[in-house]
């Protein structure tokens, strides 16, 4: 465009470079006065009889009406553009001045004189109006036409749209010169008003508007008013083909006055024209809003599909970064080159601290006693069995310890490890946080636990709408099971990722070459397995569990290690696998021998520490240790089969021992302390905190276990306390709470034991209490008059009914001996049990 413009220049002669440049300081003149807005901002152009105005169309892009909406630039760029023709032409197709120019001059039709007076860009329309003068022996519309046949021989086209061309044409109405924010539309609304205010307008019809607006472009359609409405002034829409020739015909119609020959009535009719944003698309919303019940299930569909296609890579990828460790700071070359350089003084600070490496202290006693559980362990997963392999142990017996910082070393330095902890999933309240619980487990990112309550809302609207649900919402079940996919995907790119194509075994599928290398196969440890299984809800995400862990050992994926307190497993895992043999490793509690060499250990843990620090340096020592200094370490042979072998409280017992005291009196405040913890959880609950048990049932359990090691189950449920339907419930839950534990053979419960080796002792403490075993056993004995007096109330009832029978009634007599004898057998233990409380009231009243 710029080479084409220095061109015509450069062929111009000088006459004309002469007439421009007077032109120009004309223009200067005038165009002070005049704006976007019209003269004097009034909104419209005054033109004598020997004046007219042309409106020049596709000068600028339409789409240059982004001016008109930054305020900062309407008081700089689009002034400087009004008041300046050299910029308007510079971003402008051509010059409309220099175009009249050159049109007056080629033309044969003999116009004179012809000066332009004036230019008005109209930035938004991408075009401009040119005032001119004329002489008096010719007309506006000749010059028009003159123009017009100029533009049609010198085709101009805009380098922003070569499919196009810069037309122009005469205005015959009064325009209305606007700077409101309005954006130019294919459709034009054409308003007929009437010439004088109070007179009458007349309607044009389509005809009649056809030969008015077709002259300026192709018209796409003409929709008059409809005849029975009410809206005044009347109206019709003239639809155009293109938006340059809508604008075309706006600026040279509006305010056009219709006369009664061309049908505009007997005072005549004047167009008004507006641009009409026409809905292109409104049937498109029409169909979607009176469709839902096809819009909505599609709409759940493509959501499904984006969070498909997009959203699972990288929850995928963010699996696998978990379980690979690539973006922890831990494996990271400049950290480990750090830790490298000082490991001796983070070795000489953990020395100094106070319980940095205490968790280790001794421990290695435990695992020495415990190599066997590790090789197991090793040469199980070195095995293509497709089974679970389960830890199972008490509370404390160092389950995790031994899978994972042991046996699993190996897969832990190459990152093949996957560890889920059931206890924060089934702990989580409200299913938004169970997502985010088990999402956090595996690495699952991004996770949009809050937009499942949006949905829910969503699908209760289109269920309410529709009749049915959409799908938008999904349950708990439906989003682990999500979170499970993944994680076995992931998995399943970590066992593969060392294949290689030139492998001798290449040419075997992905299941076969997993069936092949078991010892490449990821490790998936689950610890926690059952916790709190007796929750409401907790069914589901254990079986979803075991489901998801079945699929990973039966499609060689991964093996997959249960740690779990539970004695009862089998029952859950069973329905996961249930052709398949369990390999099960428990673990119980130290021996006493281990246990003793496990508490000296943990004493002598710092001085062993510094002895290999000196040794390092070359210096020996001969000090004794901490245990040949104690004399008093003669008492744990005595002390720990009172404390037991569970690990944590062995741990308590050194750290004690290790604090001062000796180890008699460090048991017997730990059994103190257990019989305390007893007491307040079991025996003296307020009845405010009311559980699944009775302080009667609790103490049921503690007075027995007291003088023996284990009690038969069924017998426990015989007892009075326990003879209601929910004993076993309240059994179970004791056991959930750990007061007791239940051991089960083949899916059996079969004996009782106390809940941790110590509170044996803690039992033989609380009975030794005399008061407070009176007081516990007056409640037992009033529980039990209680159900007696009840059931001879029973008896009685029936007696009463028997004696209403029409007589005779021998055949009933056996039934109202048989009454009596009840009645008699109750009577007498409700005498005993009275005598019996009579005596513990004794002891309440003397005793404190």
């Amino acid at each position: 465009m710029l080479g084409r413009r220095v061109l015509q220049q450069a062929r111009r002669p000088s006459v004309l470079l002469e007439t421009r440049s007077k032109t120009y300081g004309l223009l200067q003149t005038c165009r002070k006065a005049t704006a976007e807005a019209g003269e004097n901002k009034s909104g419209h152009i005054s033109t004598t009889s020997n004046e007219g105005i042309l409106f020049f169309q596709s000068l600028i892009p339409v789409n240059f009406q982004w001016l008109n909406r930054c305020t900062w630039l309407l008081d700089r760029k689009r002034s400087s553009i009004l008041k300046d023709d050299d910029k308007f032409e510079s971003i402008g197709a051509t010059s409309p001045s220099q175009v009249v120019q050159d049109a007056v001059k080629n033309s044969k039709l003999g116009l004179g004189k012809v000066e332009v007076l004036e230019i008005l860009p109209r930035l938004k329309e991408g075009g401009a109006f040119v005032k001119f003068s004329h002489e008096e022996g010719t007309d506006a519309a000749t010059v028009a036409q003159a123009v017009r046949q100029h533009l049609k021989d010198n085709r101009i086209r805009p380098f922003w749209n070569p499919f196009t061309r810069v037309r122009a044409s005469l205005v015959l109405g009064r325009p209305w010169v606007e700077d409101l924010f309005r954006v130019p539309s294919r459709r034009l609304r054409v308003e007929f008003l009437p010439t004088q205010p109070g007179a009458e307008a007349a309607e044009l019809n389509q005809e009649q508007l056809y030969s008015f607006f077709r002259p300026y472009g192709k018209l796409a359609d003409i929709v008059p008013q409809a005849s029975d409405s009410k809206i005044v002034p009347r109206y019709a829409y003239a639809d155009f083909a293109r938006l340059g020739r809508a604008t075309l015909a706006k600026n040279c119609l509006h305010g056009y006055a219709v006369s009664e020959a061309q049908g505009g009535g007997k005072l005549g009719t004047v167009f008004r024209l507006t641009y009409e944003r026409k809905q292109r698309y409104g049937w498109m919303k029409d169909w979607l809003f009176n469709h839902p019940r096809i819009v909505i299930p599609l709409l759940a569909a493509l959501v499904a599909g984006i969070t498909v296609s997009v959203f699972d890579p990288l929850r995928t990828f963010s699996i696998r970064a978990h379980i690979t460790r690539n973006f922890h700071i831990e494996e990271n070359a400049i950290y480990k080159w750090f830790k490298t350089q000082g490991e001796d003084i983070i070795n000489k600070v953990r020395q100094l601290g106070q319980g940095v490496d205490m968790r280790e202290a001794g421990m290695q006693v435990v695992w020495d006693d415990r190599k066997g559980e590790m090789e197991q362990i090793r040469s199980w997963l070195m095995e293509t069995a497709d089974t679970f392999i389960i830890v199972q142990g008490p509370r404390g017996s160092g389950k995790k310890e031994l899978v994972v910082d042991h046996a699993l070393q190996h897969k832990r330095e190459a990152h093949r490890v996957l560890t889920i902890d059931c206890k924060p999933i089934q702990e989580a309240r409200g299913d938004a946080a169970t997502i985010a619980a088990a999402a956090a487990e595996v690495g699952y990112r991004p996770v949009f636990g809050w937009l499942n309550n949006v949905s829910g809302l969503m699908d209760l609207a289109a269920q309410g709408m529709t009749g049915i649900k959409a799908g938008f919402s999904e349950t708990l079940e439906n989003q682990l099971s999500k979170i499970w996919n993944n994680t076995a995907t992931a998995l399943k790119d970590i066992a593969l990722e060392g294949r290689r194509k030139d492998d001798l075994d290449a040419n075997l599928s992905d299941d076969e070459y997993l069936e092949a290398h078991p010892e490449l196969r990821p490790v998936v440890v689950v610890d926690n397995f059952l916790h709190k299984s007796s929750e409401p809800g907790a069914a589901m995400v254990y079986d979803k569990l075991a489901e998801w862990a079945a699929r990973l050992t039966t499609s060689n994926l991964a093996h997959v290690i249960f740690l779990t307190n539970d004695v009862s497993f089998s029952k859950s895992l069973s329905k996961a696998l249930p052709d398949r043999v369990f390999r099960t490793i428990s673990l119980g509690d130290c021996t006493p021998e281990t246990a003793k060499r496990f508490v000296i250990n943990h004493l002598d843990f710092e001085a062993a520490m510094e002895h290999k620090a000196a040794k390092q340096k070359g210096k020996e020592t001969t000090e004794l240790t901490p245990s040949q200094k104690r004399k008093d370490l003669r008492e744990l042979d005595d002390a720990i089969p009172l404390l037991g072998g569970r690990l944590t409280d062995l741990e308590f017992l050194a750290r004690r021992i290790k604090a001062g005291e000796t180890p008699s009196n460090a048991v017997r405040e730990i059994i103190s302390q257990s019989a305390s913890e007893i007491l307040k959880m079991f025996l003296l609950l307020p009845s405010s905190e009311a559980k699944d048990w009775t302080p009667s049932q609790a103490w049921t359990l503690v007075r027995r276990l007291a003088h023996t090691d284990a009690l038969r189950y069924n017998e426990v449920l015989l007892t009075d306390a326990y003879k209601t339907s929910s004993g076993d419930a309240a059994l179970a839950a004791l056991e959930q709470a750990e007061l007791i534990s239940v051991q089960s053979f083949n899916g059996r419960p079969y004996s009782i034991k106390p809940g941790k080796p110590v509170y044996a002792s803690a039992f033989r403490r609380l009975v030794e209490d005399k008061v407070l075993a009176a007081k516990l056993d007056f409640a037992v004995l009033g529980e039990e008059i209680k159900g007696a007096n009840l059931a001879i109330e029973k008896y009685e009832q029936e007696l009463h009914l028997l004696a209403e029978l029409p007589k005779p009634a021998g055949a009933v007599n056996d039934r109202v001996f048989w009454l009596l004898g009840k009645i008699e057998g109750c009577q007498n233990r409700i005498e005993g049990l009275e005598k019996e409380s009579k005596g513990l009231k004794g002891v309440l009243l003397s005793e404190f």
